[in-house]
């Protein structure tokens, strides 16, 4: 099951950043030409949330149950020196939750917001911050801090 969710959590990162790039897009240009806030908008702010929110439950279900985490936290010190110990055992699941923190609370401002404008300036503020943070925490191959592939295969 364990590397099943691993595989899992590779390919729905895909989902996750297209969806939030799509809704950027869908942002800036509703922002921009003044655009009503439709139905179609208000699908994709949804569904980038969810899509994030799964994504994050698939992390929680891995960071409990991966050896590498499990060694973290058994031998804590040590693996304080070890860049992919260190990585996933605190910087990704820190920075992963709290994009999707980021990306929650864009979704709930931009839903109660009274314009279109003020609806997509809203998600496109937050949703960007978001990706950045995404950014910063997904597990490159030319990363620093922990080198993966771009899609596991196993």
């Amino acid at each position: 099951m364990y590397v099943f969710l691993l595989v899992l959590h590779s390919l729905v990162r895909w989902l996750v950043l297209v969806m939030l790039l799509y809704a950027v897009y869908r942002g800036i240009r509703g922002w921009r030409s003044g655009s009503l806030f439709t139905v179609i908008d208000e699908r994709i702010r949804h569904i980038t949330a969810t899509v994030a929110h799964v994504q994050l439950m698939i992390g929680y279900v891995l960071y409990f149950t991966s050896p590498l985490v499990k060694y973290f936290r058994g031998h804590y010190a040590e693996a304080l020196r070890q860049p992919d110990s260190r990585f996933f055992g605190m910087i990704h699941v820190l920075l992963m939750t709290l994009a999707v923190i980021v990306v929650t609370i864009g979704s709930a401002m931009a839903k109660r917001k009274k314009t279109a404008t003020a609806k997509f300036r809203t998600m496109t503020c937050w949703y960007i911050a978001a990706l950045v943070i995404i950014f910063l925490a997904i597990p490159w191959p030319f990363s620093p801090l922990a080198k993966r592939p771009f899609i596991r295969n196993f």
